[in-house]
């Protein structure tokens, strides 16, 4: 698929992504879940000192994520560090698993940005499976590229806005397949402030996550 129509395509459901973890992890700390008019994942930012980390296979406690623009995404089940989705705009059902960094540093330092995610969907009714993209948490630099390291190996990806998605969509089911044994993954960028960030996502339980979503979304 062309890259620039894969970003159109997938930016609305980065955001939607984004919300939809906030959101279910406020729910596992016991506290209520923001009002669907909430704009930015960073809306639960005052309860994150307290919010412990998801051990279980599932958690069937979290009620449903917020709508955002007539969309209920439904949480399918918390592993490890990713969380799995599914959800239906404009009655096109998509599944998706989403996880924040566990650790995210830039040059200069301290640089103020919106929460990263890593997004991993899957839309039957375009035959989209397992599109990796990711919600950087600020502007990239026009014209530049991303760069996602797993085990050695380096993919660059397509940027737009805030969103960055693989440029070679052929190569993501060697990506997937890296991701599904690897123990993490970086993803490194620049700012349109030029700002260079870099960002370690652990995929402690992406597995299991992407099992369900494509028994979810076959």
């Amino acid at each position: 698929m062309n890259t620039v129509l894969r970003a159109a395509i997938g930016a609305p459901l980065l955001v939607i992504g984004a919300l939809a973890l906030a959101a279910s992890a406020v729910a596992q700390q016991g506290t209520s879940t923001p009002g669907a008019t909430a704009p930015k994942p960073k809306a639960t930012k005052p309860a994150a000192k307290s919010k412990p980390k998801s051990e279980t296979a599932t958690a069937p406690s979290a009620p449903a994520a917020p709508s955002i623009g007539g969309v209920q995404p439904t949480l399918l089940g918390m592993y490890g560090e990713w969380g799995a989705y599914t959800a239906s705009p404009g009655g096109r059902k998509i599944c998706f698993a989403l996880a924040k960094p566990t650790n995210s540093d830039s040059t200069p330092p301290n640089r103020s940005r919106d929460p990263a995610y890593m997004f991993v969907s899957s839309r039957p009714a375009e035959k989209v499976k397992d599109e990796v993209s990711v919600l950087i948490g600020y502007g990239f630099k026009p014209n530049t590229d991303a760069t996602l390291e797993i085990a050695g190996a380096s993919f660059p990806m397509y940027t737009q806005s805030d969103g960055a998605w693989l440029k070679n969509a052929a190569e993501e089911s060697r990506l997937i397949d890296a991701m599904r044994k690897g123990s993490d993954v970086t993803v490194k960028g620049v700012s349109a402030r030029g700002t260079t960030t870099r960002d370690v996502f652990s995929l402690k339980g992406l597995a299991q996550a992407l099992d369900k979503v494509g028994a979810e979304c076959q």
